[in-house]
């Protein structure tokens, strides 16, 4: 794919989700969001009020987690926590799914708890074209898992399926994020997320059929870090 890196902002959640993170930590990210003219900043949802506030005037749209990292909560719950995000400024939504509902064959239960966060994405009044990204947790799945739940996603109305959270032991491949590419067409987004540090890792999920990136690493990948450069620095 010919692209320059600076060209990438437009495709990149600007990310800061460990568990430490600070107010300062996240005012910093949401400046350089700014400065970089990144898709979004992806945060905590205690932390969207302030991100909001700070990136009202702003193109950066302000993106959470919801049921982050693990994915076990309900779909009530779930429904719950994006409503409460969207009230506090939200405008895009990560969604973590029930892996082990995944893994246990109970589909229906994922299926609930997708449609039941798309539509709580729906509050009149609140906000327009909120976007819904459905977390797969690649990692813990098989290949027909993977499929079977991204069918699942697009069918429900999710905007983009999502390979990973971070907090797993793996994060985004190749071959994951061109299966769900393959899988589900050009009718839907795809997110590679976790592990993506760099320029050419960023390009080949790209290339792969990613069209947004999840990184805490976005100033790398968009100031053209190389590969070889992570690495020598690692």
């Amino acid at each position: 794919m010919a692209i320059k890196p600076k060209d990438m902002a437009k495709m990149i959640d600007y990310t800061i989700l460990k568990a430490d993170a600070t107010v300062a930590e996240v005012k910093k990210k949401c400046e350089e969001a700014e400065e970089y003219k990144f898709a979004s900043v992806c945060v905590s949802p205690a932390f969207v009020p302030l991100a909001a506030k700070l990136l009202e005037e702003s193109s950066v749209k302000v993106c959470t987690v919801i049921s982050f990292p693990l994915g076990a909560a309900t779909p009530e719950v779930k429904a719950f926590e994006t409503k409460n995000a969207l009230r506090n400024g939200a405008q895009e939504v990560d969604m973590v799914i029930n892996v082990g509902a995944v893994k246990s064959g109970e589909l229906d239960i994922v299926r609930d708890e997708i449609k039941a966060v798309v539509d709580a994405t729906k509050i009149a009044g609140v906000t327009k074209d909120v976007i819904t990204k459905v977390i797969l947790e690649t990692y813990y799945l098989t290949d027909q898992q993977k499929v079977e739940v991204s069918k699942i996603a697009k069918e429900v109305g999710a905007d983009f399926i999502k390979t990973s959270t971070g907090f797993a032991p793996e994060g985004a491949t190749v071959e994951d994020v061109s299966l769900i590419r393959k899988t589900v067409g050009r009718g839907i987004g795809v997110k590679a997320s976790g592990g993506i540090r760099n320029f050419d890792e960023a390009l080949d999920m790209l290339d792969a059929g990613a069209n947004r990136i999840g990184a805490s690493s976005g100033i790398d990948i968009v100031t053209g870090k190389r590969r070889v450069e992570a690495e020598e620095e690692e």
